[in-house]
């Protein structure tokens, strides 16, 4: 009777937080769908692909990636960063159904990567380079929605690089939108933000999304100003794709061309695609994990296993690679999404909006879709985040900064390789610098120096160690101290015993604390599994 109990508590605690869960999730997914809509689209049209085949990898990454994965936040779809290989790549390959194969093989070498335990790569991300990069994405979503946001749609929606498809980039993109703004689209952008910002501290209406009273508000504002000065053009609208009846639905898909098997430049694609959608995956996975409330740490294997199948699913079916994406995921995490149900409803509910509401989305003006971008690239390069990040010291300052100006300059995958060289640098300087204390005492008039090693010392550590030894001042007394050290690298302990049966020429007393003649590397493996 009192298992029973214990049990029926257990069930009513789990429908509790699944309730909890729910009411969070929800409306997170329905601003993760606003946000979508037009990236998919957007991606799809610069990578030369059907518009429907966007907002498909939409679909499934959140259907089949977002229910396979082990991410509780990360969201999946057609990424930014792959238009230009998928461009050149559909043009070299002749036709599209080639290009799906390439996409097929792609997924396969996903799923090749992930059962190998490729994904733990991400674990050597530096944290300021993570930092800088999702501050960058912020800076880049502010200047690259500020031309939309004012009426000017000329780059397609979604653009991360700083050389933009329309031969503007970045800033010079900004100029050609004031020149060119469009009063209807400023006013519409305008009442977004504010009900962005003010919608949810009114208590009694604050679980309807503010992102879904941005949307009401704007396809109000925009029939308004119909027939006026104020009108928007039709490029400023969503523009899905309508479909009228199930064939003409079924006839937008497209099938790979498996004849093209023996082709060695879709086998090239396919790595290519395969190495780029990974490494955009993992640094996703990474940088969301950093903003998540809860702090959970997703598994960056199972997380290649499912987009290697979600690539593969969307290659058979006709849509675009896809990559775990840091805007939309981190949308997700500002509207407040707690489990992974939210990913997997903003794909449910792409695939409503093309079968049922088709006319009803198309209403939608991009100047307001535009601001909820904005608000999510304001959170993601807040202010108080460069202030964290320099009060940590310059040797996190100065790769977060370097790799926010680099993403911003360059795109994604070059910006973030930049800034992981400079923080490679400090991580190799900080070791180099800290391999031991150095501590002198007073014995009499002789000078006794102890030098005790740190936890971890590796070769890197040599050179710093050699310039001490052989600094030491003669007729000294040196305890070299190894009680704390779990591992000291072959090379150091030759350094140490060499100094040893060398140092009685300069009158120097040398003594071995705690220091074995050989370190087992695995053991020290075993000690850091243990630890994590």
């Amino acid at each position: 009777m009192e298992q029973h109990g214990i049990a029926a508590g257990g069930l009513n605690l789990g429908k509790y937080f699944l309730a909890k869960n729910l009411k969070k999730d929800i409306p997170a997914s329905i601003v993760v769908f606003l946000v979508a809509l037009p990236l998919c689209l957007g991606i799809a049209l610069a990578s030369g692909a059907p518009l429907f085949a966007g907002i498909l990898t939409g679909i499934i990454g959140g259907i089949v990636v977002g229910s396979l994965s082990g991410s509780q936040l990360s969201v999946a779809g057609p990424a930014a960063g792959l238009t230009v290989i998928v461009l050149n790549a559909i043009t070299t390959l002749g036709n599209y159904e080639t290009f799906l194969l390439s996409m097929v093989i792609a997924g396969v070498f996903q799923i090749i990567l992930g059962l190998v335990k490729a994904g733990t790569i991400a674990n050597y991300f530096p944290s300021a380079v993570i930092e800088g990069m999702l501050a960058a994405i912020g800076i880049i979503l502010i200047l690259k929605q500020f031309p939309h946001a004012v009426g000017y749609d000329a780059d397609f929606v979604g653009d991360e690089e700083f050389n933009q498809i329309d031969k503007n980039n970045t800033f010079s993109g900004i100029f050609s939108a004031l020149a060119k703004i469009n009063y209807g689209a400023v006013i519409i952008s305008v009442v977004s933000i504010g009900l962005m910002i003010y919608w949810p501290k009114f208590k009694k209406v604050a679980g309807i999304p503010a992102a879904l009273m941005v949307v009401l508000a704007g396809i109000g504002l925009s029939l308004l100003f119909n027939n006026t000065s104020f009108a928007l053009r039709d490029k400023q609208f969503v523009h899905i794709p309508i479909v009228n009846s199930a064939s003409e639905f079924f006839g937008l898909f497209k099938m790979a061309d498996f004849g093209q098997i023996a082709n060695k430049q879709v086998w090239i694609t396919a790595f290519t695609i395969a190495i780029v959608a990974s490494l955009e995956t993992l640094l996703s996975l990474e940088a969301v994990d950093k903003i998540d409330p809860i702090k959970r740490v997703s598994p960056t294997n199972r997380e290649l296993l499912a987009q290697g199948t979600g690539n593969i699913v969307s290659g058979l079916l006709g849509g675009l690679p896809m990559t775990a994406v840091i805007v939309r995921s981190s949308a997700n995490v500002n509207a407040g999404a707690r489990t992974k149900t939210s990913a997997v409803t903003h794909g449910i509910l792409l695939l409503i909006s093309l079968l049922f509401i088709p006319s009803l989305i198309n209403l939608i003006p991009l100047s307001c879709l535009a601001a909820i971008l904005l608000m999510t690239g304001y959170k993601l390069a807040r202010i108080s985040l460069f202030k964290h990040i320099w009060h940590k010291g310059l040797d996190q300052f100065i790769p977060f900064v370097v790799t926010i100006v680099a993403v911003v300059f360059t795109d994604l995958l070059i910006g973030v390789g930049i800034g992981m060289l400079v923080g490679v640098f400090y991580i190799l300087r900080t070791n180099l610098r800290n391999p031991y204390f150095y501590h002198i005492e007073k014995n009499g008039d002789k000078k006794v120096i102890r030098i005790k090693l740190a936890e971890e010392v590796s070769f890197l550590n040599k050179a710093a160690i050699q310039v001490t030894l052989t600094s030491i001042p003669k007729e000294s007394t040196v305890i070299i101290d190894g009680s704390n050290s779990r591992y000291i690298d072959q090379d150091v302990l030759e350094i140490i015993n060499n100094y040893k049966h060398n140092a009685y020429t300069k009158g120097i007393i040398v003594q071995l604390q705690d220091i074995k003649p050989a370190y087992d590397v695995p053991k020290l493996k075993e000690l850091r599994i243990k630890a994590n």
